[in-house]
């Protein structure tokens, strides 16, 4: 744990003189606190209790308690205050739902705070609501459905919100005891990018370094990612870093203002004045990574900047790399990344300059038709100066759920067996031998395909355990009309969500899920540091009804395979953690875990230390990429999906306390609102090839030639078909024009 050296206080570090921020856009931290108070007035005890014992379910940056293994220092954020009252509230009264017609209006926000999920309940096909059924009749169901069907017609999901690593490798284990590898999680939607790039080029698919690497780095990156919106408890890593003489460097789209300046309510200086975070912005095109940073390596190779002793040592494919980006004129790069020739020199030097960096990404690169390239690009750059496997350097795809990293490594992927073995017959066949049963060898859906496969009429049971295909798939009414076709649909979950809601084609169960702060023995979870870390039980108030999807996965396997039920038992978490640190080897220590504080982080902090690469020649790999030309049409813009003032897909405002933009925001560059006459509030319609959406100009700094909208809102302009060659994720990104909305439909709005 770092306990950095006391400095003084610094004004040329404040974000502003006035104390607090008065006047300025910024969140109200301590407002914060009193909203969480609020909320949890009926279990103030438990509250604290989860607060201060278990590990957060919020983003991935994995405090226990309020500490963690980075800083000394009390650690709490707003995203978690706001999250605390999914695991305190009470139950919703089941007659709620014995008519569903009044639900419907509803939003999602307004869904949760009905309350905790009691019972398992059913609805049939032209039934009002949901009726109660025993946990017995609604499990002996499912499995009837799927021995009616078969395994190969049936697919399961799970969330990464909460879900412990305990839960993902019960399940994926019963759902191949079934039969089928169409399991998927979240993590496929974030990050496998991320898994395909790393693994190829280093040999590994997780972060390398420790967020500890942070703090005295000449230098941090972050690309396509703003931890000031998704991981708040990051800005105290970076007001630190900041302390020791570390430079923060930003390339996005949109000048964020939570990665310009930012108060950080437990340290008194920041608190106070605020903290400057970025010294360096380079504003891009939407899908402009690979060329700005092509751009980059390529000034760096001109300007010799590079540490050639390292790349002749230490990887493969340089030459290659080089002679690709001599054919890549300067006209080409500028045109698709936004930038100039100027700019991506300015970033060389910036890069050529630091003896230590690291390099910090985020959906913003992986969610795009070529985020592998993207990824390939991140690390090309960092390769240019061996800036991986030594302290204070590190390539890091940092995570935005506390699951989300656990939920791949478990093997609850539906191309991955765990510990992230392709899945293949050789390799199915060892882990049956393991397991003591066969294991389908070959992929099965990932979660967009089980949505292709629903609307098709290819799917008769699917299970979803968290998530909301309707908030986190583009266009939301396909998903709809695909959900509805699905003859069997179970949702286990801690509250209702919308896509419950809708009509069954035959039946849809409901299942009540328990807290990973409720689920007896402790579980773990996985941060983005690779730090495995228990999360006990915290005593507290029940949901009587609600059980852990370890159990319940595997209370289903065993009434669909009857003779594999002695293969398909675990006594408790404890047991689960055993057999996970026999079967994963890097998760070896995991066994060891269950007391509050215990954590064990796989690979230690450095990944390919020393310049070690587990890659089959012993060697880093440049990879050469080339920038994807995108025709947009004169008058067009690039649209991107952005989050504010919500968790995932879990609104909790309709204005973002950190750029003051609606829900309904448009936002735009101010020279391109002023070329079409538009001025903040004003109404007007974004037209793409898949769908259109109304919002509100919101004036903001952008690349010229680009919008962001908030998501889901703007997955009606997302193709539901585009999506990245290799690991199939969804590109939520699209091309739009703007048209002015007529006197008469402001009238109607």
């Amino acid at each position: 744990m770092t306990s950095p050296a006391r400095k003084r206080w610094d004004p040329s570090t404040w974000a502003s003189k006035r104390p607090f921020g008065i006047g300025q856009q910024r969140p109200n931290n301590y407002l914060e606190i009193t909203k969480a108070l609020k909320d949890n007035i009926h279990a103030p005890r438990y509250a604290w209790r989860i607060l201060n014992q278990g590990v957060c379910d919020g983003c991935a940056l994995g405090t226990s308690g309020m500490h963690d293994w980075t800083l000394d220092e009390i650690h709490l954020c707003n995203i978690r205050l706001r999250l605390l009252k999914l695991n305190t509230m009470r139950a919703l009264d089941p007659a709620v739902l014995t008519d569903v017609s009044g639900l419907s209006a509803m939003s999602s926000a307004e869904l949760r705070d009905l309350g905790r999920l009691p019972v398992p309940m059913v609805r049939n096909k032209g039934a009002k609501g949901f009726e109660r059924i025993s946990w017995d009749a609604a499990l002996d169901r499912v499995a009837a459905a799927i021995d009616r069907c078969g395994p190969d017609r049936s697919a399961f999901y799970l969330t990464s919100r909460g879900m412990p690593n305990e839960s993902y490798y019960a399940a994926q284990k019963a759902v191949r005891a079934i039969g089928t590898n169409s399991i998927d999680n979240a993590a496929r939607v974030c990050h496998s990018p991320s898994t395909f790039g790393l693994k190829e080029s280093l040999g590994v698919a997780a972060s390398t370094c420790s967020y500890s690497d942070w703090i005295g780095t000449d230098l941090i990156v972050f690309i396509g990612s703003n931890v000031a919106n998704n991981q708040p408890v990051a800005m105290k890593y970076l007001f630190h870093a900041k302390k020791e003489g570390t430079k923060v460097a930003v390339i996005n789209t949109y000048r964020e203002p939570g990665m310009e300046r930012y108060w950080i309510p437990s340290n008194l200086e920041s608190a106070v004045f605020g903290t400057k975070v970025t010294d360096h912005f380079s504003l891009i095109h939407t899908g402009g990574d690979v060329a700005f940073l092509n751009g980059v390596v390529k000034s760096m190779i001109e300007r010799g900047l590079v540490d050639g002793e390292f790349i002749e040592l230490h990887t493969s494919g340089w030459d290659e790399l080089c002679a690709a980006l001599v054919v890549q004129g300067w006209d080409h790069l500028e045109s698709i990344s936004g930038a100039t020739r100027a700019e991506m020199e300015a970033f060389a030097d910036l890069v050529g300059a630091a003896r230590t960096a690291v390099f910090v990404w985020s959906m913003g690169i992986t969610q795009h038709t070529h985020g592998e390239d993207n990824v390939r690009a991140i690390i090309n750059l960092a390769l240019t100066r061996g800036f991986v496997g030594r302290p204070k350097t590190g390539l890091m795809p940092i995570r935005g759920h506390s699951g989300v990293q656990g939920g791949a490594e478990m093997g609850a992927y539906s191309t991955a067996f765990p510990g992230g073995v392709p899945i293949d017959a050789s390799s199915a066949a060892r882990l049956g031998e393991r397991w003591g049963f066969e294991i389908p060898a070959t992929p099965g859906l990932t979660a967009p395909e089980m949505i292709d496969a629903a609307g098709e009429g290819h799917l008769d049971v699917l299970f979803s355990s968290g998530g909301n295909f309707l908030e986190v798939l583009p266009q939301p009414e396909r998903v709809r009309a695909s959900l509805a076709r699905i003859p069997l649909r179970v949702h286990m979950d801690i509250v209702v969500t919308d896509q419950m809601l809708i009509d069954p084609a035959d039946e849809v169960i409901l299942l009540p899920a328990a807290t990973r702060y409720e689920i007896p023995g402790g579980v773990t979870e996985t941060s983005t540091e690779r730090r495995i870390i228990f999360s006990p039980e915290i005593p507290g108030p029940r949901i009587e009804e609600a059980r852990s999807e370890w159990d319940v996965f595997l209370d289903l396997a065993r009434r669909v395979r009857p003779e594999l039920a002695e293969r398909l038992r675990f006594e408790n978490t404890g047991a689960i953690r055993a057999e996970i640190a026999s079967v994963v080897p890097a998760y070896a220590g995991i066994e060891q875990l269950s007391r509050p504080g215990d954590q064990v982080q796989w690979g230690g902090p450095l990944l390919c230390d020393e310049w070690s690469f587990p890659t089959p020649d012993g060697l880093a790999h440049f990879s050469v990429v080339h920038p994807r030309t995108s025709d947009v049409p004169p008058g067009w813009f690039r649209v991107s999906t952005r989050r504010g003032k919500q968790f995932n897909s879990m609104v909790h405002e309709r204005k973002d306390a950190i750029t003051g933009a609606g829900r309904d925001a448009v936002l735009i560059g101010g020279d391109d609102a002023r070329s079409l006459g538009l001025s903040d509030g004003d109404l007007v319609t974004l037209v793409g090839r898949s769908g259109s959406l109304q919002g509100r100009v919101f004036t903001a700094p952008l690349a010229r030639g680009n919008l962001q909208v908030h998501w889901p809102e703007g997955e009606v302009l997302i193709d539901p078909d585009v999506r990245s060659p290799e690991s199939g994720i969804p590109d939520y990104n699209a091309l739009v024009r703007i048209e002015a909305v007529t006197s008469e439909a402001k009238a109607q709005a």
